[in-house]
């Protein structure tokens, strides 16, 4: 016997009624005491520019919905840090190699 620990598998299921997802075009993320909240949002009319009353300053507001809200606590932050950058370099490479074929 070894005193490396097991390697956890962990076997996600979606439920069939969220196995479609949601759109999210936004998303936001922000920190409690006990962990990190990520909004995930929608906008529900076009931007409109506005204007802050107080200090007339000029912006473009955006009307959003907030579709999903995530809880995560502070140890899974870097593990979805590292998944997200890992997809977003594989998913590069194949749009790259998908140009590539194109043209």
């Amino acid at each position: 016997m070894t005193d490396q620990p097991l390697e956890h598998r962990v076997e996600i299921a979606v439920p069939p009624e969220q196995e479609e997802g949601t759109f999210a075009a936004l998303a936001s993320v922000w920190r409690t005491q006990d962990g990190f909240v990520i909004d995930f949002a929608t906008e529900v009319r076009p931007p409109e520019l506005s204007e802050d009353p107080d200090t007339g300053e000029r912006y473009v507001h955006v009307p959003a919905k907030v579709v999903a809200r995530v809880r995560i606590p502070p140890g899974q932050v870097w593990e979805l840090m590292k998944s997200l950058e890992h997809n977003l370099s594989a998913y590069e490479r194949d749009r790259a190699a998908r140009d590539r074929d194109v043209s």
